[in-house]
């Protein structure tokens, strides 16, 4: 049996500048860190959001596993994966200003939520050619290789929230070749999941944002290199 604790995670399309960053206040602190809409505001279908139960998908665990691992092989690409399965979300959105004054653009998707690290996080495939590799710590994403036709392409952002509290931005740097082919799946490194849910989630309730327009400032740290301007550290 797998775990079923029940999270609301939701996946922003409209964020208001009302969200506030929680934990460290310094700049590269409000990306780090998740940020927070406060505990009142409300998430209303009007303005573009669903809720949708999901939880973890028996059949993407290995089948010689007398008992279901949380960090299964993502697929058979060049570069295998490994994750944690989270389950499909909704997504329904529309433009309009976002946190920080950021934008989001964008239509309706499914998604399965779910985590990544070790040697998955080398050769992110939306560089030809890169000496730099994702950490832990990044804020970055991989995202299904074949078959989502509405994905947010590499180097596009996109964010997440768990309930109003929980809201962490990543950029997309991969792709999911394991990924069920035609599926939207958005697999994260384990700083951004973990600032959302703990990475041993069971059962979740989410919402999909669309992509995102890129930050005004720049860290290498979180995102990896910037294809088009200057570069800052925290």
């Amino acid at each position: 049996m797998y775990s079923s604790f029940s999270f609301p995670l939701l996946l922003i399309s409209f964020f208001s500048p009302l969200a506030l960053a929680v934990g460290d206040r310094s700049d590269i602190g409000k990306y780090r860190y998740a940020h927070s809409y406060g505990a009142d505001h409300h998430f209303s279908e009007s303005d573009g959001w669903q809720q949708i139960t999901v939880s973890d998908a028996p059949y993407k665990y290995a089948s010689t596993a007398t008992e279901p691992s949380f960090l299964v092989k993502r697929g058979d690409g060049k570069h295998p994966k490994h994750h944690k399965i989270e389950g499909p979300a909704r997504l329904h959105h529309h433009s309009g200003e976002t946190w920080g004054g950021m934008k989001s653009h964008g239509g309706q998707a499914e998604v399965l939520i779910t985590w990544y690290t070790g040697h998955d996080l080398t050769n992110p495939s939306c560089w030809a050619n890169i000496d730099w590799a994702p950490t832990d710590e990044s804020f970055v994403a991989a995202l299904t290789l074949h078959g989502w036709k509405t994905k947010p392409q590499c180097f596009k952002f996109i964010e997440l929230c768990n309930g109003p509290r929980r809201c962490a931005l990543v950029r997309v740097v991969d792709t999911c070749a394991g990924c069920a082919a035609g599926s939207a799946h958005v697999d994260l490194t384990k700083a951004p999941f973990s600032q959302l849910a703990s990475l041993e989630t069971g059962q979740i309730k989410v919402h999909m944002p669309p992509a995102m327009n890129r930050p005004d400032k720049w860290y290498k740290e979180l995102w990896g290199p910037d294809m088009h301007g200057t570069q800052h550290h925290g």
